[in-house]
């Protein structure tokens, strides 16, 4: 697939690094709505129009990430990444995992809600509750990596996902 590792992100990487960050800041904030939705419908009434939009939003904004996962997911096999800024092994170990987790929960988290809102599997939609506070946790962690990168170990890790030179 890729022949060489580049020396920076593209700026379509970047660009979906950002638009999925929004989108799960989103969803991890208004995703509410969506039980509210589900709670009107099972008890045969009609939701407010909020509701109603902000649940649809909900679903449509999980399938976005889903396909923009897929997309970053292609761009990285096929484009690369920049290799890691060297640090200790512990630090090279908890950056994959925190990633790997969070590139898990981004295809796992659209899927279980897709399934139990489409075909009514409800241990699916009781996986998809409990993403939510895995989320909160794993981007603590990102962001606590990124700003101890920036403003302790001073290196350029933080940089490389906010500029690019292509």
């Amino acid at each position: 697939m890729q022949t060489s590792q580049p020396a920076t992100y593209s700026r379509l990487q970047i660009s979906l690094h950002w638009i999925i960050a929004a989108i799960i800041a989103f969803q991890l904030i208004f995703g509410e709505s969506m039980e509210e939705l589900g709670h009107a419908l099972r008890d045969g009434k009609t939701p407010d129009f909020i509701t109603t939009v902000m649940g649809n939003t909900h679903i449509w904004l999980g399938v976005t990430v889903l396909v923009l996962m897929v997309l970053r997911i292609a761009l990285k096999l096929t484009r690369g990444a920049p290799a890691p800024i060297p640090g200790p092994r512990w630090q090279e170990i908890t950056a994959k995992s925190v990633h790997g987790l969070l590139y898990l929960l981004m295809l796992v988290a659209p899927v279980t809600g897709l399934v139990a809102w489409y075909l009514g599997v409800r241990a699916a939609g009781e996986v998809h509750h409990l993403l939510k506070p895995a989320f909160i946790l794993l981007i603590a962690l990102h962001v606590a990596g990124a700003l101890w990168h920036q403003w302790i170990a001073r290196d350029a890790t933080l940089r490389r996902m906010a500029f690019t030179r292509d």
